[in-house]
């Protein structure tokens, strides 16, 4: 068996820090980047503790995130201990229930509740001096060619005609545009189920939020209420929706936007985030040998789809995507059972 020399360093590191010998380590978690998480446990304490390998991760980001948040009262984890130098991080135990694991019919309406109070919080932070990234178009054009390059090309081998390309080109700046004309605000960029713990106080806990920029003002919330992992009805989300604009006035907050532009730029947003999405999971199984997120690609492109369908600028992608087969493609793969 392979000596995991990381996890070796990261002990002995831990031994030198809290000057103990005898503590406990498990594995906590592991995202969709080069992290893992591990709990440790001595004398009835317990901490999680980031294994961020310096030359694929960097952690001042997350750091820098992490007492943004803190400051405004936001349930992100404290910072005991760092060494930048060896990638690692001790961080305050938010527990082990995520969003995901509790979420029921029962459960959400009250979850989500919480887990919106937190986005006005986040909603409210001052950009002026904010020292973060802009979710800009670069960036914008960078994440939606996942979809062809990962997906399309790579995952399923179709290989789109120059109007094939021409077609997905227009979308994707439709899309764009559609982003950068939102309010914006401070964008968590990964705020869904499995980043959301639930806690007994101030509830819910926020991690990974590293990769935060300065976006637009619905991001966040579809990636909450069109979740990846998880699915509600239309009906419940359009419903959530317009508490949230009720929110927004009740706090002050003077729109110059009406509903129905407020529907399409989240669904817009939607579309937009889940090409991305579908392409990550592909470059997961592809480029690092996850196969975990691919059950989650079927509901993901789901709604690419389904949304796609409902707004004419929109449907030529839609239609790309029937034309190509791109379901029954992916349905056919020899790793799908």
């Amino acid at each position: 068996m392979a000596i995991d020399e990381r996890k070796q360093q990261l002990m002995d590191w831990l031994a030198v820090t809290f000057s103990i010998k005898n503590f406990s380590i498990e594995a906590a978690s592991s995202d969709a980047s080069f992290r893992r998480y591990f709990r440790v446990q001595f004398d009835d304490q317990s901490f999680v503790v980031m294994d961020a390998p310096p030359l694929k991760e960097d952690c001042t980001s997350f750091i820098a995130v992490a007492n943004l948040l803190k400051a405004q009262g936001i349930n992100a984890p404290k910072i005991f201990h760092q060494s930048l130098e060896d990638g690692f991080l001790v961080l305050s135990d938010l527990g082990s229930d995520s969003y995901l694991d509790q979420l029921t019919e029962r459960t959400v309406d009250k979850q989500y509740k919480d887990a919106v109070q937190v986005l006005h919080q986040m909603h409210g932070i001052g950009l002026k001096d904010l020292l973060i990234p802009s979710y800009d178009l670069a960036l914008l054009r960078q994440e939606m060619d996942l979809f062809g390059e990962w997906f399309l090309k790579t995952l399923l081998g179709i290989d789109l005609s120059f109007k094939d390309k021409e077609t997905l080109s227009q979308v994707k700046e439709k899309l764009a545009a559609s982003a950068l004309e939102q309010p914006q605000v401070f964008v968590h960029r990964d705020y869904h189920s499995r980043n959301l713990m639930v806690t007994k106080d101030n509830n819910p806990g926020v991690i990974d939020f590293q990769d935060a920029v300065i976006g637009p003002l619905t991001y966040d919330l579809v990636s909450l209420y069109r979740d990846c992992y998880i699915a509600w009805s239309d009906e419940k989300i359009y419903a959530w929706l317009d508490d949230f604009l009720k929110q927004r006035q009740e706090r002050g907050e003077v729109d110059d936007f009406d509903h129905r532009q407020f529907y399409q730029w989240f669904d817009w947003m939607g579309v937009q985030r889940h090409m991305k999405a579908v392409g990550i999971f592909s470059r997961l199984l592809l480029r690092d040998g996850k196969e975990g997120y691919l059950k989650d690609i079927p509901r993901t492109l789901g709604y690419l789809i389904t949304i796609s369908e409902r707004y004419e600028e929109l449907k030529p992608l839609a239609g790309l995507i029937e034309h190509h087969q791109v379901v029954e493609k992916f349905e056919q793969q020899p790793w799908i059972a």
